[in-house]
């Protein structure tokens, strides 16, 4: 488990040293002679143990210790996965659900709530718009505090907050009290951003690599699930009835629970969520953690994924695919109820059918990714599906026919919203060793960037040329999308330093020799191979 430049092969006792070690002199008592070009000379040696787990062990036992230099090239971490990565992430999958829940909540019935706050359609779409208006300014501050501080402290920060968001909205319980629901909306849409980069960086950090690719796609369920139930529960909680105060009464359960949820979600971070575990999962992850925090440039990062061709096209057509998701999640009451009016409920089944079938979707790819590491061919694959899936439903949505909705409606799903965590992974593949933070965050800024343009467009659209228009203005953008997935190469990094250090495993830079026990004349070989490295380069 010996990276090559971690022991220069001149620090090697070859076989003749040994030998000669054997032969007398300090020999007998452990110390064999090194050979050097002007004949052997003795240096003392310690016996080394590389255990099965790749750590370097000295003869007599001990705990293991990494070796080099201190420069973080060298590294000979044990690598090894920990039990408690399954709780890191499925615990961030909740408080993500959760989030998530709170953004589309308003938009899923927003017939509703335009009746009972007395405001316009356009006023309710900006509480969904306000996750995406917020996350574009504060991705910064919250990647560079990620890099610096680490993953536990923004899972704190957001966890907290979301729990703060939705204790704020039972404030709001009044017709007259938009402001308030406002205001902790707000606080969510602050929350998402120290949640939306997360994914990618939890997977690295906590997984093997044979782990990653479905590591990610289980911490993107969180937020995919979370819109799910975004879209089934706020229509059976809170039913369009014409008394405001039964209807006050309806939406106050369902903020009470949504923050009951958060709160005991925030506690369970405060518990169970770690900084990293105790040893590094890969050798990818090894060697980042190797290098000196002083090295590492945030800035500099960020010019380095902008000066990287394949990345800046992967962050332009995810981007095009999120927006086009999230617009379609925002005005898809409005669009199902002008052609199915007093389908409230089954519009909220609508949306639930697009996030779960684009859960088995990513659940599909993260394991195809783990087996087959095919980046590019699977995302363009995906991506073209995604924009089949736009066409087929635009079509099939004014048939009259709800189950034809139902249909399409899954496809588009299964394509669009499992191509999330693909656009995760390989923005990790095409950027290592650079942060998974910093670009997961800059996807998301694009996201944001082109679902609210995606948003307030197609809104207008829709209410000036129809539903049919609306769609077909995402069509187009899905269309270019793909064209643009077509000229990414898969520069696969990450999956290359992998391969590399297990390489270098495979064929160690060094002799096997059996190793002369301390104390005595006999050399012994031990089940474990063993051999003996020089004091002055351990």
């Amino acid at each position: 488990a010996v990276p090559c430049r971690a022991v220069p092969c001149r620090a090697v006792p070859c076989r003749g040293a040994v030998a000669a070690s054997q032969r007398g002199g300090a020999a007998g008592r452990g110390f064999p002679a090194r050979c050097s070009a002007a004949g052997p000379r003795v240096l003392p040696v310690l016996p080394v143990r590389v255990s099965g787990a790749g750590m370097v062990r000295q003869g007599g036992g001990g705990a293991p210790k990494p070796c080099g230099d201190g420069r973080g090239a060298e590294v000979a971490a044990e690598v090894r996965v920990s039990r408690r990565r399954w709780a890191v992430v499925l615990l961030f999958s909740g408080y993500s659900l959760c989030n998530a829940f709170q953004w589309i909540e308003y938009g899923s019935i927003n017939n509703v709530f335009v009746r009972f706050y007395g405001v316009s359609t356009f006023a309710i779409d900006w509480l969904s718009m306000s996750y995406m208006l917020a996350y574009i300014p504060l991705l910064f501050p919250v990647a560079w505090l990620l890099d610096k501080k680490g993953l536990r402290l923004i899972a704190l920060l957001g966890s907290a907050l979301n729990a703060l968001g939705a204790w704020v909205k039972l404030g709001s319980l009044r017709p007259q009290l938009f402001a308030v629901t406002v205001l902790g909306q707000v606080v969510c849409s602050v929350a998402q951003v120290f949640i939306l980069g997360m994914p990618s960086r939890i997977a690295s950090v906590w997984f093997s690599p044979r782990e990653v690719s479905t590591a990610c796609s289980i911490a993107v369920f969180g937020n995919q699930l979370g819109i799910a139930f975004g879209f089934l529960i706020p229509p059976v909680l809170v039913p369009n009835v014409e008394d405001v105060e039964k209807l006050a009464y309806h939406i106050s359960i369902m903020f009470y629970m949504t923050a009951g949820v958060a709160t005991a979600l925030f506690i369970l971070v405060v518990i169970v969520f770690k900084e990293k575990p105790p040893y590094p999962p890969s050798r990818a992850q090894a060697l980042i953690q190797s290098r000196p925090t002083e090295e590492y440039s945030y800035v500099q990062s960020i010019l380095r994924l902008l000066r990287n061709a394949n990345f800046v096209l992967l962050m332009v057509t995810y981007g095009l695919n999120t927006g086009c998701f999230y617009s379609l999640s925002t005005l898809l009451n409005r669009m199902v109820i002008h052609h199915y009016p007093k389908e409230e409920v089954n519009a909220g089944r609508i949306g639930l059918t697009i996030v779960l079938s684009g859960m088995a979707g990513a659940l599909i790819s993260g394991l195809w990714l783990d087996r087959t590491k095919t980046y590019k061919q699977t995302t363009l694959v995906v991506y073209i599906m995604s924009l089949v899936g736009m066409i087929v439903y635009t079509f099939t949505l004014n048939l009259g026919h709800l189950w034809v909705v139902f249909v399409t409606a899954g496809v588009l799903g299964f394509f669009m919203t499992g191509y999330l965590p693909l656009g995760f992974e390989f923005a990790a593949e095409l950027t290592y060793p650079e942060s998974e933070g910093t670009s997961s965050g800059l996807l998301n800024v694009s996201a944001q960037i082109f679902g609210i343009a995606f948003t307030i467009s197609q809104g207008k659209i829709i209410d000036h040329f129809g539903t049919k228009a609306g769609n077909l203005f995402l069509c187009s953008f899905l269309f270019l999308g793909s064209i643009m997935t077509a000229f990414i190469r898969a520069d696969l990094r990450r999956q290359q330093a992998n391969v590399e250090n297990e390489h270098t495993v495979s064929n160690p830079p060094f002799s096997l020799c059996c190793a002369p026990a301390i104390g005595s004349g006999q050399t012994s070989l031990s089940p474990a191979w063993e051999w003996s490295w020089p004091l002055s380069e351990l």
